[in-house]
């Protein structure tokens, strides 16, 4: 089993900056990542990266958000910048024991609790 927690969400003004950050323990992924879910709408993925470095990002974030691991500590990051109110969602962490580090939500066997991100324009 895998047990995600996740801190740094919040609430800040378009244009701002959040940090958050998914500690993994119980057994070591070899993806972990980011999703989130607006009220209404499908849970979708953010940014999602491998034990061997490798990243990928949803085309809405590219640019603004950064994916980054502490693999000594087992431990993911997503630096956010230049929020946008349609930013603004329940962000979770996600992962998954095998390869194959893709922003597809079913391939995810471990979710963490969730932590809120709110931008206000």
């Amino acid at each position: 089993q895998v047990q995600l927690v996740e801190s740094g969400g919040g609430s800040v003004q378009a244009g701002g900056s959040l940090r958050l950050s998914c500690a993994a323990s119980g057994y070591t992924p070899y993806c972990m990542g980011w999703f989130r879910q607006a009220p209404g709408k499908e849970r979708e993925g953010v940014a999602v990266i491998g034990s061997d470095g490798s990243t990928a990002y949803a085309d809405s974030v590219k640019g603004r958000f950064t994916i980054s691991q502490d693999n000594a500590k087992n431990t993911v990051y997503l630096q956010m910048n230049s929020l946008k109110p349609e930013d603004t969602a329940m962000y979770y962490c996600a992962a998954k024991r095998n390869s194959g580090c893709r922003l597809v939500v079913s391939w995810y066997n471990y979710w963490g609790q969730g932590t809120q991100v709110t931008v206000s324009s």
